[in-house]
């Protein structure tokens, strides 16, 4: 006897190509052809599933996610409703298995293999690049990590902007896509191609003039490329840009290279600092609830959503901190794929952790204090159970 066809994949139909992108527009096409998918809040509780891919999403959560933090007292049907449009929008996709919401307690979950998500393809290829990197193979890393960058088409969930799980999922996962980056440049210097990183790096220096890593590489290209007068020039100017912007010194890393310039003891060529671990990715977590919290003044502790705990002077934001010293959106913490972080926000008076100021985002340790304004936090990290 013949056994039935299953129905996750009918007789006679190819399953279709499947690709989900969240590294740029949050976009699914099947075959090469876009797939329609429902705007509002049914997209963006798509994209919040998708964030926490292979996981179980609480419907608290979930419902924190897409009305940002205001939910209705019946936000239990509403949500079913929504969840009830993507289904009937994704059933060429979950009818062969690619790509299934899941209703599993205690709210819902997406099933989707990693190597048909964006997020997930960059996440293989950087963790590829930087093993290579660290075992010295740099034009291999250097692959790897080029194509891990090839998997962004823009800023992530940019047709989500303003929804503020959105919004902090973006923050950080840019910050990976610098840090891989940075980590494929590292890899072009140690395989002799100074030269040809220069001009990417001088732009990359003016889109992110207080980002020290850039700063740091376009020196050492310089100064390999036989221009020590040029390499000394740029050590005086993010020396000059910190101290006018912030007030501060550079780093002891960027005054020691500084120093290994004007001594011409820079080797022409050198293995790359370590790059950063890339064992998960920021989107494993950025939706469920983390195990992070913050102490308050008053002796009260406040968690630190999945999605983040954005800090400022304005009222929409998840901890509202007073004072002239407080930017209306001043900062933010969240899960990276290193741990957690707080990100200043571009505030005027900056953040500071343990007295020192954070010039982008600092990795955060249990016990640190975290200074805004006049108010001092504590952040903590509960242990596993």
């Amino acid at each position: 006897m013949t056994p039935p066809q299953s129905s996750a994949q009918p007789a006679g139909r190819p399953t279709p190509a499947l690709d989900v992108r969240l590294l740029g527009p949050l976009e699914l096409w099947a075959d090469g052809t876009p797939v329609p998918l429902p705007g509002g809040k049914p997209r963006a509780l798509l994209a919040a599933m998708l964030i926490s891919r292979n996981r179980v999403v609480p419907a608290d959560s979930l419902a924190d996610a897409i009305w940002d933090g205001d939910v209705p007292a019946s936000f239990l049907a509403t949500m079913q409703v929504h969840v009830s449009a993507l289904r009937r929008a994704l059933r060429p996709l979950s009818d062969p298995g690619l790509l299934t919401v899941i209703t599993q307690s205690p709210g819902y979950r997406v099933v989707v293999d990693e190597a048909l998500v964006d997020l997930g393809r960059f996440g293989r290829w950087a963790r590829a690049g930087n093993d290579l990197l660290a075992a010295h193979r740099y034009a291999e890393a250097a692959d790897r990590l080029r194509a891990a960058l090839a998997e962004w088409t823009g800023p992530a969930l940019a047709d989500l902007r303003g929804f503020r799980f959105a919004d902090d999922f973006a923050a950080a996962v840019e910050e990976e896509r610098l840090v891989a980056l940075q980590a494929r440049i590292e890899a072009d210097l140690a395989s002799g191609l100074a030269s040809a990183v220069i001009g990417e790096l001088v732009t990359l220096t003016g889109q992110y003039p207080l980002r020290e890593p850039f700063w740091i590489q376009l020196i050492t290209a310089l100064y390999r490329s036989d221009r020590q007068a040029d390499a000394l020039d740029a050590a005086r100017r993010i020396r000059e840009l910190l101290g006018d912007e912030l007030g501060i010194d550079p780093s002891p890393a960027l005054r020691e290279l500084e120093r290994k310039v004007l001594r011409q003891e820079i080797p022409a060529s050198a293995a790359p600092a370590p790059a950063p671990s890339m064992q998960r990715t920021v989107a494993e977590t950025a939706v469920v609830l983390s195990r992070a919290r913050v102490r308050l003044p008053s002796g009260e502790t406040m968690p630190v959503p999945g999605r983040g705990l954005r800090l400022g002077r304005m009222e929409d934001n998840d901890l509202v901190v007073a004072g002239e010293k407080v930017s209306r959106y001043h900062a933010v913490i969240a899960e990276t794929v290193n741990g957690f972080t707080v990100t200043d926000l571009r505030s005027t008076n900056g953040t500071h952790v343990n007295d020192e100021r954070v010039l982008d985002s600092h990795l955060l340790r249990d016990g640190d204090r975290i200074r805004i304004g006049g108010t001092e936090l504590v952040f903590g990290v509960d242990p596993l159970a």
